[in-house]
Parts: structure tokens; C-alpha cells; sequence
């Protein structure tokens, strides 16, 4: 992967934009969780583990997808391996490159729910963790046996999203944060990258000014125009749809009148 270049300083409090990205099928051109079979001796999860999914639950799958790894003598070095290798969507390095082009103008954050190891790994493989001011996501770490632990990121009581995870709840605190912190008005627009059902709800947070990016023929893209329809007095952002990077950039550019 190339990095994006020219990674000009930050003024933080000047930053007009807040670009926020989902990760797995958004930065990444994959779920990452797919990577975790990729590694096991056969490349397949036994029908038992597979049946074991609950709905809401997909952290708790993720823990005992990481246990049974650990059980298959997987070490960390292969999974960070197979982290590393996932491609990007098309595009978004492109998207990242323009971005970093502009950080006086654009503050980047990751709001997933896949997990810290492979969201820092991947990031700092492709040259582009610099980019982004923080992300949210379900801690993880390696414990003395060398086995992978994923925690939940927060509890809450939003009955839209998985028990583990609102994007909406984190998106409203780190607003009334970065005001707080910044002293200065909110930021003049907010946009929000993703693909996927549980980026609908973070979505349905925007304002008028704003802009959802539904990558195109995903479950987000799908569940925007319903809500479009079914709650138009409610949903008040922009929905702009995406296949690449690239669609971004030039959606960006006239959005915020650079020509």
C-alpha cells in the first residue's frame, strides 16, 4: 500500500469538517473478522462455533471465534499478518491522500465495531493512522497466553443497535466534546462514511448541513432510503451513495466549494 503523502500539520480548533469513517467494508474492503478464518488450518469454522452466533451479540461470536484460534495454535503474528494484507476499498487511499491534504480543513475519527488490534494494525500497515484524531472501537489485546480479547466498547440502551455499540451515542458525545475542548463553534458540517445496518442510526444524528455517504448496494445505502421515506420529517442529512473513494473526493470538493 502507498501512503498518502504531504501529511500537513493539524490546526484542530480551525478545522471547519468532521469526517467520520466506519472500517470494516468502508476503509477496508472486507470484514476483518473474515480474516480470522483465513488463518485457521482448513479455513473454516466448525458448524458448531457458526451456529453459536446470538443476534445483538456479535462481540461475545467474535471472543470465542479469537478463543477457538487461540485453541487452533494461531499465533499473533499470523492473524497480524493476515490483518495487514486485507486490501483497501477501492479508492479510499485516494480519499485519505485528499484528506491529508487538507487536515486544516478536515478532522478524521473511525466510529467501528470491529476491534483496536486489527483497526491500529491495519492503519499503521497502510501509512495513514496519523490521519485520524481517535477511534472508537471494542478494545482488544493479547493476554499471557497469547490469546486475542475483545471487550465490549460501552453498554447503552439505544434498541436500534448491537448490545456493544451505539455509533449515534458516540457520535453526540465526541460533538459536545470537541466543542468543549476546541472553543469554538461546532464544526460546519459533519459527514459520515459507512456501509453497513449499524451506520443508519449514527446517520439519523445528522443535521441538514450534512452528509451520510451509503456505500452503494450495502445495507446502510438500503436502509437510508427507507428512512428517507418512512421518517422524511425526521431524517434531515444529505444521502450521497458511493462505489469508490473517489466518488467521495469529488462529492467533497463541490461540498465544500473547492473547485
Amino acid at each position: 500500500m502507498t501512503a498518502p503523502s504531504n501529511l500537513t500539520p493539524a490546526s484542530p480548533r480551525d478545522q471547519r469538517f468532521l469526517v467520520l469513517f466506519d472500517f470494516d467494508e468502508t476503509i477496508i474492503c472486507e470484514n476483518s473478522d473474515d480474516t480470522m478464518v483465513r488463518v485457521l488450518p482448513g479455513r473454516r469454522l466448525p458448524d458448531w462455533l457458526r451456529s453459536s452466533y446470538r443476534e445483538g451479540q456479535y462481540t461475545e461470536f467474535t471472543q470465542k471465534i479469537l478463543a477457538y484460534l487461540s485453541d487452533q495454535g494461531v499465533a499473533k503474528e499470523a492473524i497480524q499478518s493476515a490483518v495487514e494484507e486485507i486490501p483497501p476499498t477501492p479508492g479510499l487511499l485516494n480519499l485519505l491522500q485528499y484528506l491529508g491534504s487538507r487536515r486544516e480543513d478536515f478532522e478524521l475519527v473511525v466510529i467501528s465495531d470491529a476491534n483496536a488490534f486489527f483497526i491500529e494494525t491495519w492503519l499503521e500497515h497502510a501509512g495513514v493512522r496519523p490521519l485520524f484524531r481517535h477511534i472508537f472501537t471494542n478494545p482488544a489485546s493479547f493476554d499471557r497466553s497469547g490469546r486475542l480479547v475483545v471487550l465490549p466498547f460501552h453498554s447503552h440502551s439505544c434498541p436500534r443497535c448491537p448490545d456493544n455499540m451505539c455509533k449515534q451515542a458516540i457520535l453526540r458525545e465526541y460533538l459536545v466534546a470537541r466543542q468543549r475542548e476546541r472553543g469554538a463553534p461546532p464544526f460546519q458540517r459533519v459527514f459520515y462514511i459507512g456501509d453497513g445496518a449499524n451506520d443508519v442510526c449514527p446517520s439519523l444524528a445528522l443535521g441538514p448541513q450534512d452528509t451520510a455517504f451509503p456505500r452503494r448496494g450495502y445495507p446502510m445505502h438500503r436502509l437510508l432510503l427507507e428512512a428517507q421515506q418512512a421518517q422524511a420529517a425526521r431524517f434531515k442529512a444529505s444521502v450521497i451513495p458511493w462505489g469508490s473513494g473517489d466518488d467521495i473526493v469529488e462529492c467533497l470538493k463541490k461540498i465544500t466549494s473547492e473547485r
